[in-house]
């Protein structure tokens, strides 16, 4: 049986096409013609010996055979770039000055420092956790490098909207929230104010006319967690981190309001940031994309449309 050697330009075509969902996008930035990117993608069904795309509407959806082609090319593409970087910029130096919201802090931070410090072992980095105030504050006033924050339609000069994370009602993994709907208020468990998903939680309840009462309130996502394992109280956080001891509930069958999504934002102090910033910046944003799509695939992977 012959070897198949998949062509790492052509998946990274691939793989940009579905990131920006549009094919005619991915063309522009790669510097191609859509006559070149719709031949590159013939290629790659050929190579993969299936088809890899199927119509929807007036555009294009991945086939079953497509969505582990693409979770394949991301792999092989980070891969290939971590392994370029370390051998073209191994002595790249320096400090970079990084900040996460909590969400990400346990999931996706030892992952990205694993990466970037494997590949550039003389770069430093402060890495900060911290809630989305201050997140934007220190990378406004220079203080952080690159931020990762969820957003309330606020944008910073140089940031990135990386996709819309839709909320959830977070109860725990097993038993119940002791409250009856329509006798007693909802009990809600909650990060300190100011809090982004408090404020939409009791948004939402006021508009449905359902009375609410706060429960529990805790200055760190780890009492938040536990609060709600315990059964003290409904929070609202997105599917992204979320601990084994706590779950999603589905809003109508708790007699809840659906939630709307909530934007995620890599923010940047500077326009043109240098190379180690640029370098862990591109990390971060493939990690995060991968994390949302593992939990929630509609977030950051829509239909391609066609670009002709």
């Amino acid at each position: 049986m012959r070897r198949t050697i998949f062509d790492l330009d052509v998946l990274r075509t691939f793989a940009t096409g579905m990131e920006l969902g549009n094919f005619a996008r991915a063309a522009d930035r790669l510097g191609r013609s859509t006559s070149a990117v719709s031949a590159q993608l013939k290629k790659l069904e050929e190579q993969a010996g299936t088809l890899i795309f199927r119509k929807a509407g007036r555009g294009l959806a991945l086939t079953d055979a497509g969505e582990t082609m693409l979770a394949y090319a991301r792999r092989l593409l980070e891969l290939n770039d971590e392994a370029a970087a370390a051998v073209q910029s191994i002595e790249l130096e320096g400090w970079v000055r990084l900040g996460l919201q909590e969400d990400f802090g346990e999931t996706l931070l030892p992952d990205v420092l694993g990466r970037f410090a494997r590949a550039h072992p003389k770069v430093r980095i402060e890495a900060r956790v911290v809630r989305n105030v201050e997140l934007i504050e220190r990378v406004t006033s220079g203080k952080l490098d690159l931020a990762l924050a969820w957003s309330d339609g606020t944008l910073t000069p140089h940031c990135e909207k990386i996709a819309g994370v839709p909320m959830r009602w977070i109860g725990p993994a097993e038993g119940a929230v002791d409250w009856r709907l329509g006798s007693e208020p909802v009990p809600l468990a909650s990060l300190e104010a100011p809090c982004l998903l408090r404020t939409a939680a009791t948004q939402a309840l006021d508009t449905a006319g359902i009375p609410w009462r706060l429960a529990f309130v805790s200055p760190s996502l780890g009492g938040l967690w536990a609060a709600t394992a315990a059964g003290l109280g409904i929070s609202i956080r997105t599917p992204i981190g979320l601990p084994r001891k706590v779950k999603p509930l589905v809003a109508n069958d708790a007699g809840l309001p659906d939630l709307p999504s909530l934007g995620l934002v890599l923010h940047r102090a500077e326009a043109e940031p240098g190379p180690a910033t640029a370098l862990l910046a591109s990390i971060m944003l493939q990690s995060v994309r991968e994390a949302i799509t593992d939990t929630v695939p509609s977030a950051v992977q829509p239909v391609a449309k066609a670009y002709a």
